[in-house]
């Protein structure tokens, strides 16, 4: 496969190889397409930067359909869908710092993911994603010293 870097694309290669601390895709991929822009073959390019020809050659293919930031750089992923938003994880904090329920003395990590599906906040949480909206406020509400309580008079 035969590239021809622009002169803008040799400068950034040529930054990016000399600058600090850079991602080892990204390195090995920039070196790939400096050699194949030098008049290497494939597969000796691949020999040389210690990549199999086929990731090589994509390389190459991803220069020419999309650039050098698309083929230097992985797109981004879609990751996994949050379970709750922003309003239904104020709404689930707000109920673990009100009262406990009718005949509990505190809540427990259970008993919000129940309460959370009762009160329709949301249609169904498991108790990992509550576990893990109560560490990343800090809160610990199964601890008497964590639940603020109203003094009568």
């Amino acid at each position: 496969m035969q590239v021809s870097l622009t002169v803008e694309d040799r400068e950034s290669i040529r930054a990016l190889l000399d600058g600090g601390v850079q991602d080892v895709r990204t390195v090995l991929r920039a070196l790939a397409l400096q050699q194949l822009d030098r008049g290497h073959s494939t597969p000796a390019v691949g020999l040389l930067v210690g990549l199999a020809g086929k990731t090589v050659r994509e390389i190459g293919q991803r220069y020419f359909s999309g650039g050098l930031k698309r083929a230097l750089f992985d797109a981004p992923r879609p990751g996994k869908v949050p379970v709750l938003d922003a309003k239904q994880r104020q709404q689930v904090v707000a109920l673990v710092c009100g009262p406990a329920p009718e005949g509990r003395a505190r809540w427990t990590v259970r008993l919000l993911a129940e309460e959370t599906v009762r009160r329709e906040i949301v249609p169904g949480i498991g108790r990992e994603a509550v576990r893990l909206l109560l560490q990343s406020h800090d809160l610990k509400p199964w601890r008497e010293k964590n639940v603020v309580r109203r003094q009568a008079g």
